[in-house]
């Protein structure tokens, strides 16, 4: 082979890869030429949510302390992923109970959707797989989809509900409605369905088409701040030579000597295993620090802070996910915390759950779904039963419940003669005076 054969003089005049700087022009005019007739940059399958597609796209995930909050590096971080299993666990917790509305306020009903609802919406999953993978794709993502599956594509008989991931639907404009492009998760196919064949339940900021995603708007410079928290306090305890010192020797070094020194100090005192080893150094060799301690640097401080943002934004009581030296506004009790917490936290997400169920599954205001949080915001024992002793008419007040509906609150079978409200009135007698 000759010299001319191999030799390319292009590429050794160019520093770097000249294969990979001309793709990469090549993408960047791309994208620019996109972007410039208002279209969203096509991207490549495979890639949605990671650092790379957001690359690609121009997208906002990188964070201004450095690392990328994706969906993935979110839940690596232990603040994010107990308050999303909390809100997810309290919610698939909860039955959902169906109504009819009737003269004497509303009956409780079980039919096929009650049970779609309660025990499998699809035969992939539970109903408590359903509402976690859900409440999770809301509370990253900013949108809740799932596919109404009925009878046939003109059938209003629902027979079943299927969870979309968020990347994977297009919601767009169809006149006055919205229609869905769904790509399937498994063979790629793109399908478009109307907007009553979608449950769509977006979070704050929805702009008729999507909610803010946490990840890229409100949440993401303090995840993307916890993110290098955890990596600065990883990297430090991994290695334990400190690398924020300096060796200095009275005889000068070449490169080779420098990095043969460095190389053998390293395989030695390097890693948690040998932190506490002594350094030992002949030849008048001296280590001399170059960066503050991490407790002076108040690192353990930055990561309890973080913890605490974050807990905030989901309007999560610190102390429920482990900061227990915090105090809470919530209640002093574990009852009022609780009550609080279903109050202000949950309530918010049920609402939008219920009324896209209702307004999706029902057609009209003869039915509809309500999450049960009874059981969350159940008293201790003794509180419940003073609250039952006065709901029954105690000392001549006017009784409210019945002995069964009291029965069931409690989960207990009905008794006979339970159903007729206690009538317990005292009337006013006269007084009289002795003579």
């Amino acid at each position: 082979m000759t010299a001319a054969a191999w030799y390319d003089a292009d590429r050794v005049s160019v520093p770097g890869s000249v294969i990979l700087s001309a793709w990469k022009a090549k993408r960047e005019a791309e994208r620019a030429s996109v972007t410039n007739a208002g279209a969203v940059y096509p991207t490549s399958s495979g890639t949605s949510g990671s650092a790379l597609y957001e690359w690609l796209t121009g997208g906002s995930s990188l964070s201004s302390s450095g690392p990328a909050v994706t969906e993935r590096t979110a839940l690596a971080i232990g603040a994010v992923y107990a308050c999303i299993s909390l809100i997810s666990g309290a919610i698939l917790s909860l039955p959902v109970h169906i109504y009819r509305r009737s003269q004497d306020g509303r009956d409780r009903i079980t039919n096929d959707l009650w049970w779609l609802l309660n025990d499998q919406p699809s035969p992939g999953c539970t109903a408590a797989v359903f509402w976690e993978f859900l409440t999770w794709s809301l509370l990253l993502h900013g949108d809740a989809f799932a596919r109404i599956l009925r009878a046939s594509p003109m059938s209003p008989t629902i027979t079943g509900f299927e969870f979309c991931h968020p990347l994977n639907v297009t919601p767009a404009r169809n006149g006055d409605r919205l229609a869905y492009l769904v790509k399937d998760r498994w063979t790629g196919h793109v399908e478009s369905f109307d907007q009553d064949d979608i449950l769509h339940v977006p979070g704050l900021g929805f702009d008729g088409l999507r909610g803010l995603s946490p990840l890229r708007f409100a949440a993401k410079q303090s995840m993307g701040l916890s993110l290098a928290a955890d990596e600065y306090a990883a990297r430090f305890f991994s290695n334990g030579a400190r690398p924020d010192y300096v060796v200095t020797t009275p005889n000068r070094m070449d490169e080779a000597q420098q990095k043969l020194f460095r190389e053998s100090w390293m395989a030695r005192y390097a890693g948690v295993g040998n932190a506490h080893i002594p350094a030992i150094l002949t030849g008048g060799g001296d280590v001399k620090a170059l960066s503050l301690k991490p407790e002076d640097a108040q690192l353990i401080e930055t990561r309890h802070y973080q913890t605490s943002d974050i807990a905030r934004f989901y309007g999560v009581p610190p102390h429920m996910i482990g900061l227990t030296e915090k105090t809470t506004s919530f209640g002093t009790g574990i009852e009022q915390q609780s009550i609080a917490f279903v109050k202000y936290t949950l309530t918010r997400h049920l609402v939008k759950f219920e009324q896209e169920i209702n307004r999706k599954c029902f057609r009209g205001p003869a039915k509809f779904a309500e999450f049960c949080t009874a059981g969350l915001e159940r008293g201790d024992f003794k509180t419940r039963n003073e609250g039952y002793r006065i709901a029954l008419g105690r000392a001549g007040e006017p009784a409210w419940l019945t002995v069964n509906e009291v029965r069931k609150l409690e989960n207990q079978p009905p008794v006979d003669g339970g159903d007729v409200l206690p009538s317990n009135v005292q009337q006013p007698t006269q007084d009289t005076v002795p003579a």
